[in-house]
């Protein structure tokens, strides 16, 4: 089996990030808020915290009940001592989750989920500032999943990365899948984007605004890269039988989504992306501090 873990990819990231703290001796101050007591938001601000202790980047963790939310983050909001801001989630785990995120100011957002930086990725609008001087952020996973896949042999080194390229994609929601889905048709992809209801394909190319529907069956059999996020033991999983050969694989639910026989005949397997979320957004931390705050 050919396998690309993330671990050392995230580890340049790291290090990047902890370098230009260093050097230029920068105080970059993150906020992470915790109001819910899920096992995976937990750990998740765990790490986020070992993470920004070890890139430099000082890490207050908040931890507060739901009802207080909306008011801490207007007080981190308006503290200028603090240039990012992590929010954890689920909170309520419905539509307030989104009402909260958008409350959150765009030129603090770590993961780059709010409104602001999603409709600019929908627009392929990739800078900020009044004279457009800055690079918009991008979500995180969703851009750590870009960048592993830039690692492999799967981008053309000729005009956008992936011109050319059939990738389908099992999950579409608003924090990863969508996005995930506009960023790689934005670069030149043929993207087959799956959620409960079934498949539509998005091609930017053609036309980005029309709904064309596809199958599991023949979404599959043509895809060069092959990407899931359904957290779900329900989800059918991915079998050999059904991929391209040679096609890439890659895996960022917490529950696995493809076949050990499907691991093995992938041209490449890439089973977890965890690690360079957390990379990618110690950068953007780095570049919101930049941009905004330094």
């Amino acid at each position: 089996m050919n396998i690309l873990k993330p671990d050392a990819a995230a580890a340049v990231f790291r290090d990047f990030v902890k370098n230009e703290i260093e050097s230029e001796g920068l105080q970059v101050n993150v906020a992470g808020i915790l109001a819910t007591s899920d096992p995976a938001s937990v750990t998740y601000a765990q790490y986020t915290r070992s993470t920004c202790e070890s890139v430099g980047i000082n890490f207050d963790l908040l931890s507060i009940d739901p009802d207080s939310a909306k008011n801490v983050i207007r007080q981190v909001n308006n503290d200028r001592n603090i240039h990012g801001i992590f929010i954890y989630y689920p909170i309520w785990n419905d539509a307030r989750d989104a009402e909260l995120r958008d409350l959150m100011s765009p030129q603090k957002d770590v993961e780059g989920l709010t409104s602001h930086w999603i409709n600019k990725l929908y627009a392929n609008d990739r800078f900020d500032g009044e004279h457009k001087q800055f690079k918009a952020i991008l979500p995180c996973t969703p851009l750590a999943i870009i960048k592993l896949l830039e690692m492999t042999e799967a981008y053309t080194p000729y005009g956008l990365p992936f011109e050319g390229q059939t990738i389908t994609v099992f999950n579409r929601s608003e924090v990863v899948g969508r996005p995930l889905a506009y960023m790689l048709s934005n670069d030149g992809a043929t993207v087959n984007s799956f959620d409960i209801n079934g498949g539509i394909v998005i091609d930017k190319r053609s036309s980005g605004k029309e709904v064309v529907p596809i199958d599991r069956p023949m979404a599959l059999k043509d895809s060069d890269i092959v990407i899931t996020g359904v957290p779900s033991r329900n989800f059918e999983m991915i079998r050999a039988e059904e991929l391209k050969p040679g096609a890439i694989c890659l895996n960022f639910s917490s529950v696995q989504n493809f076949t050990p026989e499907a691991q093995e005949v992938a041209g490449l397997y890439i089973p977890r992306v965890g690690p360079m979320t957390v990379a990618i957004c110690m950068r953007n931390a780095l570049q919101l501090y930049r941009n905004y705050h330094q």
